[in-house]
C-alpha cells in the first residue's frame, strides 16, 4: 500500500481537477457507481452477509437503500440548487461608491477521509452516504475500510474505481485504505485532509475529533458516535395502547440484535403504568430468539456492559440473559426510578445491543427534570395524545433541544433517506449538531461558501453565469429566479 503521504498527495492532485468537473459529469459518475454495484450484486449480498452475520434479506434491503441514496445525490447535483447560488449584480452608478458584482455559492472543501461503520457494511460504508455526499460535493474520498468486512469493502471499492474510470473522472478521486487505529489517526492528522466523516463508537469518534482539533489547521469532523434515543411515554397514550406500544418497543429494541444507532435504549414510563408495561415487554422479549451479533468483539462488549450494570443496586432486571454467548446476542431489559437515573450518568451510556432501560417517573415535573439531565441524542420519540402534546409545550421544547429528530409516532429505528431527514444531534451523539449523515443535506458538510467579486463572466462557475445554463433556482438581487 502507498504511504499516507502518497495517498493524500494523490487525493489533492485529484481535487484540483475534480472540483472543476461539471455537475452533469459528477451526476453521471454517481449513476455509474450505482450501475457498477448492481453488476456485482449477486456476489456482494452473500459476501456482506457472511462477513457481518446479517441475514441476506437485511443485506438485500441495505443494497437497495445504498443504490437509492447514490441516485438521490446524482439527481440532486444535476438539479443544482443545493449550491445556494446567489448573485448580486454591479451598479457602477451607485453613489457615493460604485457597487461591485458579487456572486456566491458553495464550493467543495477538498479531500475527505471517510471511516466505514461496522453495522452497515454497505449503506454507511464504502459507497455509503458519507462517501457519496463527499463525491457529490466535488471532494475526492480517501476511504478507511472497516476491518469487520474487508472483502465486502474491496469489492465495492473496485466498483467505484471502475465507475470513475468509465466516467472520465480524475485518477484517485476515490482511494481505498486498509489498516487500524494508527492509519486512521495518521489520515486525520495529515495536512491535506480537509474533513472527516465517521460513524461508530464515542471513543473512536472523539479520538478523531481531538486529533483534528490539535492540528495546526483544525478541520471539521462529522462523527456520529452513539445515542440511546429515548422514548417518552405519556400516561393517556400509553394507557390506551399499552400492549401495542410494548410490542412496538420490543420490535424496535431487538431489531438487528439492537445494533442500530437509533436503537431506543431508554424509555420513560409513568409509575402508574410501569408494572403493566414491564410485564408486557418482558413477555414479548421471551419470544425473541438469540441471534448473531456483528462480530465477537461486539458480543463481548455487550455482555461486559450488562455485567457492569448488574452491579448497580438501583436497577431492577425485568429480563436478563443468564448465559453469555461468544457471538449470539440475547435481549435484556431493566428498570430504574427517575430520581436514581438522574443521579447516575452511567445509565445514559449506549449499550450496543438489544438492551433497554425503563425509567419510571412520578409526574410531568419529574419527567421535565429528567429531560433536563439528558445528553444529546440522535432521536427522541414522544408517545402522547394530542391533548397531552398541547398541554406540555414547554417540555416538548426542551426535548427538541436534546435531539436532531423528534418522532411522534412509532419507534426511532428506520431512517428515511430523503430531502428532509436529519440524522445528527447535539453532542455526544455527534460532534456537530448542524449536520446530518443521511439525506441530501449531508452534502453541505463538505462544502464552504465562496464569493467571486467582479470575476470575468466567462470564468464563472456555470451556476453563477448570467445565462443560467443549468436552469437552477438561485437568488438574483434578492429575488428567486430560475
Amino acid at each position: 500500500m502507498p504511504s499516507i503521504d502518497e495517498i493524500m498527495g494523490h487525493a489533492q492532485q485529484s481535487f484540483l481537477t475534480y472540483k472543476q468537473t461539471s455537475a452533469a459529469s459528477k451526476s453521471a459518475f454517481l449513476e455509474a457507481i450505482a450501475t457498477q454495484i448492481e453488476a456485482v450484486k449477486e456476489q456482494l449480498i452473500p459476501l456482506a452477509a457472511s462477513e457481518s452475520n446479517l441475514p441476506e434479506g437485511r443485506i438485500t434491503g441495505e443494497t437497495g437503500r445504498t443504490l437509492g441514496q447514490i441516485r438521490l445525490f446524482a439527481k440532486l447535483i444535476a438539479e443544482g440548487s443545493w449550491v445556494e447560488a446567489t448573485i448580486d449584480t454591479a451598479d457602477p452608478d451607485r453613489a457615493p461608491l460604485p457597487k461591485p458584482d458579487i456572486r456566491r455559492m458553495l464550493r467543495p472543501l477538498g479531500p475527505v477521509v471517510v471511516f466505514g461503520a461496522s453495522n452497515f457494511p454497505l449503506a454507511f460504508s464504502t459507497a455509503g452516504g458519507d462517501t457519496v455526499s463527499s463525491l457529490a460535493a466535488g471532494c475526492p474520498v480517501v476511504y478507511k475500510a472497516h476491518p469487520a468486512h474487508p472483502k465486502t469493502s474491496r469489492l465495492v471499492a473496485e466498483a467505484i474505481q471502475k465507475a470513475a474510470a468509465s466516467s472520465g473522472m480524475p485518477d484517485d478521486v476515490f482511494q481505498h485504505v486498509e489498516g487500524g487505529i494508527e492509519e486512521g489517526q495518521e489520515l486525520a492528522a495529515h495536512p491535506l485532509t480537509k474533513a472527516i466523516a465517521f460513524t461508530g463508537s464515542f471513543g473512536g469518534g472523539k479520538a478523531l475529533f481531538d486529533t483534528a482539533n490539535a492540528r495546526k489547521n483544525p478541520i471539521p469532523v462529522f462523527a456520529e458516535m452513539g445515542s440511546v434515543n429515548p422514548i417518552f411515554a405519556f400516561e393517556g397514550k400509553l394507557a390506551a395502547n399499552l400492549d401495542a406500544l410494548a410490542a412496538a418497543y420490543v420490535g424496535s429494541l431487538t431489531l438487528g440484535v439492537g445494533q442500530f444507532c437509533t436503537n431506543p435504549g431508554l424509555i420513560f414510563v409513568p409509575e402508574t403504568l410501569a408494572d403493566g408495561f414491564a410485564a408486557s415487554v418482558g413477555e414479548k422479549m421471551q419470544a425473541v430468539a438469540q441471534a448473531p451479533m456483528l462480530h465477537e468483539g461486539i458480543a463481548k462488549s455487550y455482555y461486559s456492559a450488562l455485567r457492569r450494570l448488574s452491579d448497580n443496586g438501583n436497577l431492577t432486571w425485568v429480563t436478563v440473559s443468564n448465559t453469555e454467548d461468544i457471538i449470539l446476542g440475547s435481549p435484556a431489559f431493566a428498570r430504574v426510578a427517575a430520581s436514581d437515573w438522574i443521579k447516575n450518568g452511567d445509565f445514559q451510556e449506549e449499550v450496543f445491543g438489544p438492551f433497554g432501560i425503563m425509567v419510571t417517573y412520578r409526574d410531568v415535573s419529574e419527567l421535565h427534570e429528567a429531560v433536563a439531565a439528558l445528553h444529546g441524542q440522535l432521536t427522541c420519540t414522544v408517545w402522547a395524545d394530542e391533548a397531552e402534546i398541547a398541554s406540555e409545550q414547554a417540555l416538548l421544547s426542551l426535548i427538541e433541544e436534546k435531539c436532531g429528530r423528534m418522532l411522534f409516532k412509532g419507534a426511532p429505528t428506520g431512517v428515511e433517506v430523503g430531502y428532509a431527514m436529519q440524522h445528527g444531534g447535539p453532542y455526544p451523539s455527534t460532534t456537530d449538531s448542524r449536520s446530518t449523515s443521511v439525506g441530501v443535506y449531508a452534502i453541505k458538510r463538505f462544502a464552504r461558501p465562496v464569493a467571486f467579486q467582479d470575476m470575468p463572466s466567462s470564468l464563472l462557475p456555470e451556476e453563477l453565469q448570467d445565462s443560467n445554463p443549468m436552469q437552477i433556482w438561485r437568488t438574483v438581487n434578492g429575488n428567486w429566479q430560475k
